[in-house]
């Protein structure tokens, strides 16, 4: 596919305002001259809430299954947050991982890609999320079994991507992040 008409605004469900226009996919561009002065409108809300979906999926995937095994081996709090975190990170480089090898990027150029793509917001989203689950009373003592551990995780993922939309929003707009993924696609 042509880059520049896979960026043309109406890519991705993005229709162009009424009077023409659509500047909103100019951010992801870097070194190419997508650049706007450095501002955030580069990037679209769309474009960001995509991103950040597919970051949260790959952080829930790692650390819900992070929980349940930790949980389930009644580990302690803190080893059970690091095997979370730690599948977090693996799971949501994974996916922009296997998508750029597939688009035929060497190993070590799409970990390069994916490190890039995705580092920042894996960690907001952890960060927040894990604050949110710490904060929770009672939460990191409930078990599998409680609707407390359930509502304060996914209360947590819920939250995490409420802060960290507009993180990619930002990076995006500056060709960083995911924008980095766009020539893959």
């Amino acid at each position: 596919m042509d880059h520049n008409s896979h960026h043309s605004g109406t890519a991705h469900g993005h229709s162009a305002p009424a009077g023409g226009r659509d500047h909103s996919s100019h951010g992801g561009h870097g070194g190419r001259g997508g650049h706007h002065g450095g501002d955030a409108h580069g990037a679209s809300w769309a474009t960001a809430t995509k991103a950040t979906l597919h970051c949260l999926t790959g952080c829930a995937i790692g650390e819900i299954l992070g929980m349940v095994i930790g949980t389930a081996l009644l580990w302690d709090n803190v080893p059970t947050m690091i095997l979370a975190i730690t599948l977090a990170f693996i799971f949501g480089y994974s996916f922009t991982l296997f998508a750029v090898v597939r688009a035929g990027l060497s190993l070590k150029a799409a970990i390069k890609v994916a490190l890039a793509a995705d580092t920042v917001s894996i960690a907001v989203m952890e960060l927040v999320d894990n604050a949110i689950i710490a904060l929770t009373p009672g939460a990191m003592d409930a078990h599998l079994s409680d609707g407390l551990f359930w509502s304060a995780l996914l209360g947590g993922f819920a939250v995490a991507f409420v802060i960290t939309t507009p993180v990619n929003k930002w990076m995006i707009g500056r060709g960083k992040g995911h924008a980095v993924v766009h020539a893959y696609h």
